[in-house]
């Protein structure tokens, strides 16, 4: 990795901001020039955009700001409410640390998002690289960025040969992008720093960079030694678990003539205030699924259940495990439902089910539902 002068930092950030006025993408989050947008259009669509493709995040952009169009309209709202706009997108606490943090703003801040680094990185949900989107893109500050695709930009940049998730990469990788925003024309850090997300976006993929195209071909040390392809250096793909996991669509009666059990998932763990069919992970000690599925009920729910004919399976992959989801029809048999593994519990009808917020795993369910009455 060779040394990056003021001049080449000086000549980078204006060949971002120059690429960048003639190559952005049309939005819906893109309304104003970068670094003069609206501070709370810039957070939402920044979050919403993490870890999730921009072709995904189009149309929840759309309807969260029909729903919540202001800080103070989020601050209001009912969680349940939020969760289900944000259904299907994943990563719930993301959904959840909007809601907190707009509550704050509207209490604290006048439901105005302050424009300093402090204040903002102490809102739930909003780290450096969030701090330096709104900063940059709405308050034209230069404050740098480091999401995944300027990692990769920048790691090609300066050719770094030491692993991306290593500690001393990720203090150079953040220093090489205040270094570059800083160094952009005045007024332009916002341009300066969507040009670089714009740029592994569109340009400086994973796989297919395309250097030929590329602005900052002339200064790349990894295009100019050949190692594109091998930037940025990757840790090993660690192997990834897989679990059984039993759901119970607990009819209170006949199945489809009577109401059925929903459980609320704990608001402070994995998928918190989503609603689903009751279950879990199938341990060693069970002797097959329809075991686990009663021994989860009771735990969760202290009530006995009979376990009927199978439904459905849903696989899943989450970020760090795999999941395959058996889902069985059952009937109550015995105890009134206590939230004993669970925040919350409900009988409801088939047809009440789309007002809940739910796992992507379970509306497969309701779906496998609705085909088998039909």
């Amino acid at each position: 990795m060779n040394h990056l002068s003021a001049d080449d930092l000086t000549e980078i950030a204006s060949r971002l901001v120059a690429w960048h006025n003639e190559h952005q993408r049309d939005l819906p989050w893109r309304h104003a020039p970068a670094g003069r947008r609206d501070p709370y259009s810039v957070w939402i669509s920044e979050i919403m955009a993490q870890q999730t493709r921009v072709e995904t995040v189009r149309d929840y952009y759309a309807r969260w700001m029909a729903a919540f169009p202001t800080v103070e309209a989020l601050a209001a709202a009912d969680l349940q409410d939020v969760l289900k706009v944000w259904e299907g997108l994943g990563y719930y606490a993301r959904a959840r640390n909007l809601h907190k943090a707009a509550r704050i703003v509207a209490e604290e801040h006048g439901g105005i998002l302050p424009a300093e680094r402090r204040t903002l990185l102490a809102l739930p949900g909003i780290g450096d690289y969030t701090v330096g989107a709104i900063l940059s893109l709405a308050f034209n500050q230069p404050e740098p960025v480091l999401d995944g695709n300027v990692k990769r930009v920048l790691s090609r940049l300066a050719d770094i040969d030491r692993p991306i998730d290593d500690r001393a990469t990720l203090k150079l990788l953040w220093a090489l992008a205040r270094a570059v925003v800083e160094a952009a024309p005045k007024g332009s850090a916002g341009a300066c720093n969507e040009a670089l997300m714009e740029l592994g976006a569109t340009i400086c993929t994973p796989t297919g960079p395309r250097c030929l195209i590329c602005p900052l071909a002339p200064h790349c040390q990894a295009a100019a030694n050949g190692t594109q392809h091998a930037r940025p250096v990757m840790p090993p793909r660690k192997r990834t678990p897989h679990y059984d996991v039993a759901a119970g669509v607990i009819w209170q009666g006949r199945p489809y003539a009577s109401p059925l059990l929903i459980a609320q998932r704990p608001h402070d763990g994995m998928l918190g205030g989503l609603w689903e069919f009751p279950g879990g992970k199938r341990e060693p000690e069970d002797r097959s699924l329809e075991a686990c599925l009663k021994r989860e009920i009771e735990e969760e729910l202290a009530v006995t259940i009979a376990v009927g004919d199978p439904l459905t399976t849903v696989r899943h992959a989450y970020t760090h495990f795999r999941i395959t989801l058996h889902a069985f029809h059952a009937r109550h048999v015995d105890g009134q439902p206590q939230a004993s593994g669970c925040d919350n519990w409900r009988w409801v009808g088939l047809e009440e089910l789309a007002a809940f917020p739910m796992p992507v795993t379970d509306r497969k369910i309701v779906a496998a539902l609705r085909l088998a009455e039909s």
